[in-house]
């Protein structure tokens, strides 16, 4: 199937990466000095300033929209699950997407709160599910011990697949985008990647995903051991790893994080799987780095590792690891309060009363 026919705001990777542009530097700081003409100590409302003032930026804008938020959820399988790192096996993965088709999965009901939109994708599922946008590039990935997870090329094709589903929702007027995931095995295909693209140890970036036994996680660990050894992966090349060892899932929200850049639309990230995706992005286009918003600390050991890599503070420190980008649409709320202040809150010069000065220490 010939994707780039059939989807509009197709572009090729290359031209992706020459389109993002960094974000406005000038409307970063005057978004943080109006934040200090607001009636409220300097800073009162700590990281969610910043955070309102990189939206801002990225939107280029003084006057930052968060009122359209939209996620998308990109659903594939991993054929590493065939070596027993997971409780249970891609039926899973088909029974998220169905809630999701129907509105009832966990950030369908999250999203609705927060007055979002939920997109879900099928990128790779073994079984197709009505209701979602089907842009199936096989049937699950191939089992990562055993060789590649999936070609160069097709890694490529998910990556401009993702960037044109980003452009898509800046199309049909979305000011502000995260991204989410579903699929059985994508800890352990983020973990291996996460362990060569950060030089760490499998130990280190691997957790239990969704609870396996101190039996189980070691047999994760020499999986994903083993499936760096096989396919030796070029740490140097983004490219390289995510073909290698990631999933489609990743390799789509790599491309939402460069086609939301590309498009001017601030992008919320959510856990360990959104953060090696973001982490391919960046490393692929530097600037786009400047359109990622953190969402929360997921309690995968990794998640704090990408994090600092990619030099983010996330905001929220709740050990979620649900998925489904919940993390990032648990961000969608604080968000619109910060933009609330930011935009309808008394000034110093309303109440008369001096503003409040900025001291170096």
């Amino acid at each position: 199937m010939k994707q780039n026919q059939q989807v509009p705001y197709w572009k090729p990777l290359a031209v992706l990466q020459k389109e993002i542009r960094p974000a406005d530097a000038d409307i970063y700081a005057a978004c943080l000095a109006r934040f200090d003409r607001v009636a409220k100590p300097l800073g009162g409302l700590g990281e969610l300033e910043p955070l309102l003032a990189r939206v801002a930026a990225a939107q280029h804008d003084v006057l930052p929209d968060v009122s359209r938020k939209a996620l998308l959820v990109f659903c594939a399988d991993n054929g590493v699950v065939e070596e027993g790192v997971t409780q249970c096996g891609p039926e899973v993965t088909t029974a998220i997407a169905r809630m999701m088709a129907a509105g009832r999965s966990s950030v369908c009901v999250m999203a609705r709160t927060a007055g979002a939109q939920v997109f879900p994708v099928d990128v790779g599922m073994r079984e197709t599910v009505p209701g979602l946008a089907a842009h199936k590039f096989s049937c699950g990935t191939e089992n990562i011990l055993h060789g590649a997870a999936m070609s160069r090329e097709t890694a490529i094709a998910a990556i401009e697949l993702g960037a044109a589903m980003a452009a898509a929702r800046r199309e049909e007027g979305y000011c502000l985008l995260a991204t989410g995931e579903a699929g059985i095995g994508n800890t352990t295909t983020a973990a291996a990647m996460a362990a060569v693209l950060l030089e760490q140890s499998v130990e280190a970036v691997t957790g239990r995903g969704a609870g396996l036994s101190d039996e189980g996680l070691r047999r994760k660990q020499e999986v994903i051991r083993g499936a760096i050894a096989v396919n030796r992966p070029d740490a140097s090349d983004p490219l390289d790893v995510l073909s290698k060892l990631g999933g489609l899932d990743i390799a789509a929200m790599t491309g939402a994080f460069l086609g939301a850049a590309a498009a001017g639309l601030p992008v919320v990230m959510d856990g360990v799987i959104s953060a090696v995706a973001a982490l391919c992005a960046v490393r692929l286009q530097p600037a786009t780095r400047d359109y990622i918003l953190p969402s929360h600390l997921g309690a995968e050991p990794a998640a704090g590792l990408l994090c600092r890599e990619l030099g983010f503070a996330p905001i929220l420190h709740a050990a979620m690891r649900l998925g489904e980008g919940t993390g990032a649409v648990a961000l969608f709320p604080l968000l619109d309060q910060a933009a609330a202040v930011y935009h309808q809150a008394a000034t110093f010069a309303d109440i008369a009363v001096a503003q409040y000065e900025r001291f170096s220490c």
